[in-house]
């Protein structure tokens, strides 16, 4: 990676928008980013780092209040309480990440089971009721049992 990136090229190597880097800016996600002598934005490698471990937790399901608590906590350092709260916070989300895994787990076993239980369904009924099945986006506009 070069030494800086613009912010659309910040934008472009996380995905993120510019209007939202400029907005986890503003909001305290993002420390203060560093600018060029005509005011525009450049970001380092650190930056771009941080707003990936960003990205994780915000699709791993953490609101965005405790993002900005984590954020605030870091600009602390690498105090006793800093580090503490941090370990606390990641390790409450970690749980809840896993429970939500553990749910979804449960719930595809559970669809696994009823495409086997149609499957066997259909190697029953005779061949020419099974000519005309519909696809899947015509079914996927059902309800189906």
């Amino acid at each position: 990676m070069t030494t800086s990136l613009t912010i659309q090229q910040a934008a472009a190597a996380t995905g993120l928008t510019v209007h939202t880097l400029r907005y986890y800016e503003r909001i305290g996600l993002l420390d203060p980013i560093a600018r060029q002598d005509n005011k525009h934005r450049l970001y380092h490698e650190e930056d771009i780092l941080w707003i990936e471990f960003l990205l994780k937790l915000r699709t791993t399901g953490l609101p965005i209040r405790d993002m900005l608590r984590y954020a605030q906590l870091r600009k602390l350092g690498n105090t006793p309480e800093s580090v503490s709260a941090r370990k606390t916070l990641l390790k409450q989300h970690t749980y809840s990440v896993e429970k939500t895994l553990a749910e979804l787990q449960s719930n595809l076993e559970t669809l696994h089971k009823k495409v086997a239980m149609y499957e066997s369904i259909e190697a029953e009924l005779p061949a020419s009721v099974i000519t005309q099945q519909p696809s899947f986006e015509d079914a996927s506009h059902e309800y189906i049992k």
